[in-house]
């Protein structure tokens, strides 16, 4: 089938109770109040970001990755019911678009509502529905929340460790002629509790 391109105006996905929507610097102010808890960078380290830094960081992660074999594609998730944003998921595809790196998080308020698991799904389904052949997320051996979320969302964890995390992967046969993605921007280093559920 090949991987047909992402773009900005095409890639809100929506699920039974949320939408994905492409990543805006306007996000920032009120996902700097969703990413506000310390306990997010439990597994990660670093703090919460101030409304300014995130949307400095907004800024260069819209502006798209400088190496052009890299994309990086980024969606805010908000709860449909409230209007509200509940947390961001994200994907850096390589490799000609066959292998897709994803991380999640979810605001301290929204957790133990299925609201990760539910976007990451969508979000691994996205992905291989447009040609990605290798999903591969990184999950602290501690954080059961988010390897629960992997799980659900079809990965397995493997023997591979990186930094202390474990490797998850979904693979996926080869298919003819992957090709390019290119789209909402996302993923200059980790977000902010990219591992949270």
């Amino acid at each position: 089938m090949g991987l047909r391109r992402v773009n900005r105006e095409t890639t809100t996905v929506r699920t039974e109770r949320l939408d994905l929507v492409p990543l805006a610097v306007e996000h920032a102010g009120e996902m700097a109040g969703v990413l506000d808890d310390p306990a997010l960078h439990t597994f990660i380290g670093g703090a919460p970001l101030t409304g300014p830094e995130l949307r400095a960081r907004y800024e260069r992660l819209v502006a798209g990755s400088p190496d052009p074999a890299t994309v990086w594609c980024n969606w805010v998730v908000r709860v449909r019911a409230t209007g509200r944003l509940a947390g961001t998921v994200q994907a850096t595809v390589t490799d000609g678009g066959r292998t897709a790196e994803v991380a999640w998080v979810t605001g301290t308020r929204w957790q133990g509502r299925g609201i990760a698991r539910e976007a990451a799904g969508a979000l691994v389904a996205l992905l291989t529905e447009r040609g990605v052949r290798t999903v591969v997320a990184h999950i602290h051996p501690a954080h059961e929340a988010s390897a629960a979320t992997a799980h659900a969302a079809g990965l397995t964890p493997t023997e591979e460790q990186q930094d202390g995390e474990t490797r998850w992967e979904l693979r996926l046969p080869p298919e003819e002629e992957p090709a390019e993605v290119s789209g909402p921007v996302a993923r200059g280093g980790r977000l902010p509790g990219t591992e949270g559920a």
